[in-house]
């Protein structure tokens, strides 16, 4: 989870071991006392973030505006969570499981999910497709939560333009679409008219598999755009179906299928929805038109001069081994990935926060590379085989409080080379300028947005190529900087920033609860 929590007058939480999942998800070490927050507005979502938990632990939050005051656009008469996901047919911690053992990447998901449904293309759920009712003439607001544990999806409504007002909780200068493209982790909230001819229309998913060679599930998920009171439809009361989306993550063996009167889950009665256009999976041209599309509302302030940058490849690496049960990788290896060589590694004994805060040795370094440590030609599909072992480590960069940070994430062509949807936890920050190729800041410095750059927590970093963000290092504590495809995560792609404490108790890191659980294996 990554909203951006600072001390200020407009949300109070009082946190407590009952509350532990959610405040910690939130808040940096904010569980000791009761303390008021200022949250952005817009879409979020909160997840568990162990193991592969939040393939099933996962689902929206959303941050109304102040009472009394507007959404900086039309207000619509209806709002919709669109919660899209994935789905195995075994335990998903046994998928990960399994490959911490062979060394193989993970398996693929077998059906993607809108709403906890594959919806009316797969036959195990054709029954209880997600309906999101409408009223011709009405306009609804869709909140589309990617919470899909390793794929980044296309998103298309058929018979209707979207009209994109945020990303990420930070509202966007609008625009008009019939593709959305959101990363794991990424929101995205769009305006929907209802002005097309009365019947059913589905709104569908589908991956953008940016990665040439590389596995991913092709499955299609859909729910359907129901008009009230259309040709053919049954009944519905316009405002209750549906509003409440199942969380339900998986269709369960022998459970029996909804009625056609079931209110909310109406299934394929009623005519043919129309299937709307979706991209190609390997449709670069359109991810990259749909993510320079985002702007800000308005032009802002760009923090800066920068007093601590960070260049960072992100990217695959294999490891070496002995051939065998343990060794199933690629060319018989074992499945890695890294920023600037280093496999990160997660504690198991105690966390970052509590090391650093307690000052416990043996847990952590500081000593992140600042820059890669061997220069090269990051993209090229010919990277010497030397340079594809990545070392494994727990090392952490250290940041002065109130530094104006400037990162660069560098896509690598080593093994494949793959958009990465980047996330910082605690922060959101600007997003200066994408491209592709090998980033030089002689060059691609004349490229950055200034005026109105979008504001995000998670941003795709183009495959075979490069994305720089900004932000202020305002929020003291150790932030995980991560790849939000878990596979790559669990295989590396990750480092963390340790913000240093600054001069006032409200800028520091606050001491963590005496009810706070012991972490264990």
């Amino acid at each position: 989870m990554a909203a951006t929590a600072k001390p200020g007058l407009t949300m109070k939480l009082l946190c407590s071991s009952a509350l532990l999942l959610l405040c910690c998800l939130l808040l940096p070490g904010a569980l000791a006392e009761e303390r008021f927050y200022e949250f952005v507005e817009g879409t979020l979502w909160w997840h568990a973030h162990s193991s592969w938990l939040r393939a099933t632990v996962h689902g929206a939050l959303i941050i109304h505006p102040r009472r009394g005051l507007p959404y900086p656009f039309p207000k619509p008469q209806k709002e919709f969570p669109v919660i899209l996901a994935e789905w195995w047919r075994r335990d998903p911690i046994a998928v990960l499981r399994q490959s911490m053992i062979t060394g193989a990447p993970p398996n693929v998901s077998d059906a993607l999910l809108i709403n906890g449904q594959p919806g009316d293309l797969l036959p195990c759920s054709s029954q209880e497709t997600s309906i999101i009712p409408v009223v011709a003439g009405e306009t609804s607001l869709l909140r589309i939560i990617n919470a899909a544990m390793n794929t980044e999806l296309f998103v298309s409504l058929a018979g209707h333009r979207m009209t994109v007002v945020a990303a990420d909780a930070m509202y966007t200068k609008p625009f008009e679409t019939t593709v959305v493209l959101l990363g794991p982790g990424q929101t995205t909230d769009v305006l929907v008219t209802a002005h097309a001819a009365p019947g059913r229309y589905y709104l569908a998913a589908r991956a953008y598999a940016s990665a040439q060679g590389v596995p991913f599930d092709n499955t299609t998920a859909t729910a359907i755009f129901q008009y009230k009171n259309a040709p053919g439809c049954p009944t519905t009361s316009g405002s209750g179906a549906g509003m409440g989306p199942s969380t339900f993550n998986g269709p369960v063996a022998g459970r029996s299928s909804r009625s056609s009167s079931s209110p909310g889950h109406l299934g394929r009665t009623g005519p043919q929805p129309m299937l709307p256009f979706l991209p190609a999976f390997n449709d670069t041209n359109t991810a990259t038109a749909f993510s320079n599309s985002l702007r800000s509302p308005v032009p802002v302030k760009v923090p800066g001069p920068v007093t601590q940058e960070v260049f960072t490849t992100v990217g695959f690496g294999l490891f070496n081994c002995r051939p065998g049960p343990f060794c199933q990788g690629p060319n018989n290896t074992r499945f890695g990935a890294s920023m600037n060589n280093v496999s990160f590694q997660l504690p198991n004994t105690v966390s970052l926060l509590q090391a650093h805060y307690h000052h416990i040795p043996g847990v952590f370094t500081a000593d992140f590379p600042a820059f890669p440590p061997v220069p090269f030609d990051f993209t090229s599909r010919n990277v010497p085989r030397p340079l594809w072992q990545p070392v494994k480590g727990t090392r952490l960069y250290r940041v002065r409080y109130g530094a104006v940070v400037q990162m660069v994430f560098q896509d690598t062509g080593i093994f494949a080379a793959e958009e990465h949807p980047m996330h910082i936890h605690g922060y959101h920050f600007y997003v200066l300028a994408t491209g592709f190729g090998n980033y030089d800041p002689r060059r691609d410095e004349a490229k950055f947005n200034l005026v109105d750059p979008p504001s995000r927590n998670t941003i795709g970093v183009p495959v075979g190529g490069w994305a720089v963000v900004r932000f202020v290092a305002d929020n003291p504590g150790v932030w995980l900087v991560h790849c939000h495809i878990d596979a790559h995560l669990s295989g590396g792609l990750a480092m963390a920033l340790l913000v240093e404490d600054g001069e006032s108790e409200l800028e520091a890191t606050v001491a963590p609860p005496l009810d706070l659980p012991v972490c264990v294996l």
